[in-house]
Parts: C-alpha cells; sequence; structure tokens
C-alpha cells in the first residue's frame, strides 16, 4: 500500500485516525497503531510480514540479552549486526554476489531469484539501531514487544523512512499527545508531500522512463540532459515527497520525527549535500560507521578513507547493481576531493558560492544518471551524450521535443523554484506571516484537490525508494 494511493487516502487512513482518535488510553491507541501498521505492511507483503515480525522479535531478544547478560554484551551485539547484515545480504544481494562469482570465475551456481521485501533496508537498519544504543547504553532495553515491534513497523516510515532511532520516539510511545494544532499541521505536510509526489515528481518521471528507456541510437545532448534533469526532480520530489507524508502522518498520531531534507540542491558542496539529502541515513551512517572508524580524528588521509567507506556502503545499502556501488564511490571520491583541495574550504563571495552551487548540482545530476541507469555502459554513454552528443540528427531532438508538453514545462519551472528555499524568509518574518499561512491553506487545498483528480484519472504512481 503507498500513501499516493486511493485506498490509502480513501479507506486506510481514515479509518486508522478515527480509531486512533477514540480510543482511549495509550494502549489501545498503541494496539491500533500495531494492527494497523501490519495490516499495512501484509497489504503489499502478505508473506514478508512474518519476515518482518520474525527480525523485531530478535532483536527485541538481543537487546534483553545485551542488558541481562553485560558481561557478554560485547559478542551479544556482534551476533545480532551480523545476522541483522545476512539478512539483507540473502535478500538484496544473494542474486547479485552469485551473478558475480559466476562471471568473475566462470562458475555455473544457480542465481537465487528472491523477490526483495519492501523497506528491508530501512526497518533492518532501524533495527540495528535500536540493538546498537542498548548495547552502548543510549537506551534501556524495551521489555513490551509489542512497543519494540510498533517501533520497528510503524507505518509512516516504514516503507522509505525517515530512519528513526528509538530514544527519539520512546516517550512518544509511551504517553503522547494528539492535539488540534498537530493534526492540522500534520494535515498540510501530508498534503505538501503528496503534491511533491503526484504532481511534480510523477511527471518528471514519466519523461524519465520514457527517455532513459529510449533506444541508444536516438541519444543526443537535448535527450540525455532533458532526461537527466527530469529524474533529478523525480526523486527528489519523490523521496522528499514520501518523507513529508511521513512526517505529517506523525504528527497526526502525536509523533515528532526529525526532517529528512533540507533543500540540497541549494548545496554548495557535495560535504554540504550529504547534510541535507537523506538525513537520518546519513547520520545512522555518522553514528554507527564513521564515528566508530574513527571519524575525523585521526588526520585527512585517515579521515578521507573513512568517508570513502561509508560512502562505498551506502552505494551497497542503495541495492545490489553495479551502478548503485559506483554511484557511491563517485561521491565519496567528491569529497576526498573536496576535504584535499584548499579551494573548496575557503569562503568565498557570491561569484564563488553560484560557482559552487553549479559545481554541485552538476556532480549530484551526473550521479543520479549511474544511479537511473539500468547498467554501467547506459550511464556512460548518457554521460558522454550530454557532453559531446550535440551533433544527433533530428531523431534525438524530436524525442526530447515531445517530451516538453506544456504540463511538463510548467511542472519543471515549479520543481526548479521548490527546489530552493525561496520563501523560507516568509515563514519567520512576521510582515509576511499571515499572507504566508493563508497561501499554504489555499495552496494546500489546491493541492490535495488536483491529487485526488491524478489519482483517480492515472495509473503512473512508483515511489523509487520501495525497492531499497
Amino acid at each position: 500500500m503507498v500513501f499516493s494511493s486511493l485506498v490509502f487516502l480513501c479507506i486506510f487512513l481514515p479509518i486508522v485516525f478515527l480509531g486512533h482518535t477514540i480510543l482511549p488510553g495509550i494502549r489501545a491507541k498503541n494496539a491500533m497503531l500495531l494492527l494497523a501498521s501490519l495490516v499495512f505492511y501484509a497489504y503489499g507483503e502478505p508473506v514478508y510480514v512474518v519476515l518482518m515480525i520474525a527480525s523485531a522479535l530478535c532483536n527485541y531478544l538481543f537487546a534483553l540479552w545485551i542488558e541481562r547478560f553485560q558481561d557478554q554484551k560485547k559478542w551479544i551485539v556482534s551476533v545480532a549486526v551480523i545476522l541483522n547484515l545476512a539478512l539483507l545480504v540473502i535478500f538484496k544481494y544473494a542474486g547479485f554476489l552469485t551473478e558475480s562469482v559466476n562471471t568473475m570465475f566462470g562458475t555455473g551456481f544457480p542465481v537465487p531469484d528472491i523477490r526483495l521485501p519492501i523497506g528491508i533496508s530501512f526497518f533492518t537498519f532501524q533495527a540495528m539501531s535500536y540493538v546498537i544504543d542498548v548495547y552502548r547504553g543510549a537506551n534501556k532495553a524495551q521489555k513490551n514487544f509489542g512497543k519494540v515491534l510498533l517501533y520497528i513497523s510503524f507505518f509512516p516510515q516504514l516503507i522509505a523512512g525517515p530512519i528513526v532511532k528509538y530514544h527519539d520516539v520512546e516517550q512518544e510511545i509511551e504517553h503522547r499527545t494528539q492535539s488540534a494544532d498537530g493534526v492540522a499541521r500534520g494535515i498540510r505536510r501530508f498534503i505538501a508531500g503528496l503534491s511533491k509526489k503526484v504532481l511534480i515528481s510523477n511527471v518528471m518521471g514519466m519523461t524519465a522512463d520514457a527517455l532513459f528507456g529510449a533506444a541508444a541510437g536516438t541519444l543526443g545532448a537535448a535527450t540525455a540532459w532533458v532526461g537527466a534533469l527530469s529524474y533529478l526532480f523525480q526523486i527528489y520530489f519523490d523521496f522528499s515527497g514520501y518523507s513529508d507524508m511521513a512526517i505529517g502522518l506523525g504528527w497526526m498520531f502525536g509523533f515528532h520525527f526529525k526532517e529528512n531534507f533540507n533543500y540540497p540542491y541549494s548545496s554548495t558542496s557535495i560535504r554540504e549535500f550529504w547534510r541535507r539529502w537523506h538525513i537520518s541515513l546519513s547520520s545512522w551512517f555518522l553514528e554507527y560507521l564513521y564515528i566508530p572508524l574513527g571519524g575525523n580524528r585521526k588526520g585527512k588521509v585517515r579521515t578521507c578513507i573513512n568517508k570513502f567507506i561509508v560512502f562505498l556502503c551506502t552505494g551497497i545499502w542503495h541495492g545490489a547493481n553495479v551502478t548503485f556501488l559506483f554511484w557511491g564511490i563517485y561521491h565519496g571520491c567528491f569529497l576526498m576531493l573536496e576535504e584535499f583541495v584548499p579551494f573548496f574550504r575557503k569562503e568565498g563571495g557570491k561569484i564563488k558560492t553560484a560557482v559552487m552551487r553549479i559545481y554541485t548540482l552538476l556532480v549530484v545530476c551526473i550521479g543520479f544518471v549511474f544511479f537511473r541507469a539500468d547498467t554501467m555502459t547506459q550511464g556512460v554513454q548518457w554521460v558522454k551524450a550530454m557532453f559531446t552528443g550535440f551533433s544527433m540528427g533530428a531523431a534525438s531532438t524530436s524525442l526530447a521535443l515531445q517530451q516538453l508538453t506544456p504540463l511538463y514545462l510548467v511542472t519543471f519551472t515549479v520543481a526548479c523554484i521548490a527546489s530552493f528555499p525561496v520563501f523560507e524568509k516568509w515563514k519567520s518574518d512576521g510582515r509576511y506571516q499571515a499572507f504566508y499561512n493563508n497561501m499554504a491553506f489555499v495552496c494546500s487545498i489546491v493541492g490535495l484537490v488536483l491529487c485526488m483528480l491524478s489519482l483517480a484519472g492515472g495509473t503512473y504512481n512508483p515511489f523509487i525508494y520501495f525497492r531499497f
């Protein structure tokens, strides 16, 4: 079940919200949310819901054992981490690893065809953070399995994040308030995310899919740039839209999740980009991998190596494909470049800021070409066409022009504006706050109506990060 579906919007969400609101007591409310979350996951994964429950149970027990057997806790947490990673390896990478071995050594091992459970990377990382934090003493082991299962399976952030740490929501699982103001803010935030997804990402996605799926012979500069920029906006508004919806749903039920995006395309370096993009994943790797490796405490060379390892793992986390692996290494290389070259660390004026913003967007855009490409060959051909494909004939130009419909051009313009904090000052400026609030209300109503009309009449509605 996806948030941007009529089943969720018109049936599931109203029933769950009404039930959570009228039920008395936190135990009944938690039971309602737990049941709803399991139904939500089972709707799309009727078999793998058992896997998710088993994962939660194992990590629940590991946390209890860590707290009980203090002298053996290092071994227990090691086993817990290994088993969680093994879960990811089996379901995400078994086929890829087998194919790689067969290719490298000429073997003929049968390639397992294992369907990927939706959201496995997210709920596994969340479960690992819970066990590791108990080991570190950041929070106590929860004795009630239902509360641990609710934490891991809570439907707003189950499928595609943000990745939430247990101590950030522990108090709200134990006791929370559901205020009218919080519900109103949550609804507005949810509609904002829904609008990002349905009205912007879906339009950009149809163009990106059409162009990336075109024959290689039609690939010229025009096609390559339109496709690359379309995907640049598709993935941002898809993923940030989902995060907005998750955060909004959390507010509606009395939970407060941390922000997951902060206008990443306004960044002036790749380092800053990763402080603004998928913040919960970056924070996870920072806390549970980068800092344990030594962080930036052991010299510049070691810092660069640590960053490279982190982004290698980031690429692997995203999926079993050489393109994801390259994407992670690619970002790691630019982070090392920014660490070593003084130019990137020196302050500059407006001209340097503009140049650095263009540099960052260009690096990110090229990286996402490989992220989107089916193979490394396609990615290389695409980037080559972006910079050298100006001599292609009418076929390439015609293919690109076919996509530049009035709807696309309007959506592209809105995407450009919405990718930067153009209106952020109005939020805090008392002179414009009333106007901003009124406009936000009107935009929410209009956005919801347009989304419902689009969903009722369309079939294109994928979420990119569901496959991770």
